[in-house]
């Protein structure tokens, strides 16, 4: 595995957006509820209850309120934690283009959670960032 990069510069050059397959939702669960057979993608917990991203069939399936409809899109750049800059890179580009986002860091990836109908055009957004920077 590559270093990871804060060199924003290096960062938006190798951004590299992926758009994964399916249909991605956030919903939320009470405090105390018993979460288990979901297998979120990402989850936080809240004093308000447990927010997850799972799978669209599977919030349907175990009859969870969804919240938001998202595409899953992951930069592939291998950024560092304490980056200075990508996110608000990112996501400046995506409000020009009025594609609400909203995002999960991993230690090696960034992941982008757009509305599903603005998938391609969150994708195509990125690959201009991609290709002429905006730092």
């Amino acid at each position: 595995m590559p270093a990871p990069s804060s060199n924003l510069d290096q960062l938006l050059r190798f951004l590299e957006p992926v758009l994964n397959e399916g249909t991605w939702v956030f919903a939320s669960l009470p405090p105390g509820t018993d979460g288990k057979g979901l297998d979120p993608l990402a989850s936080m917990r809240e004093a308000e209850g447990i927010t997850v991203v799972v799978a669209e069939e599977v919030a349907v399936r175990q009859g969870l309120p969804i919240l938001f409809r998202a595409a899953w899109i992951t930069l592939t750049v291998h950024s560092d934690l304490q980056a200075v800059g990508l996110t608000a890179a990112f996501a400046g580009a995506l409000a020009q283009a009025n594609i609400s986002c909203n995002v999960v860091a991993g230690a090696c990836h960034d992941h982008l959670f757009v509305p599903v109908d603005a998938a391609q055009r969150a994708m195509a957004v990125l690959r201009g960032l991609q290709r002429h920077g905006s730092a």
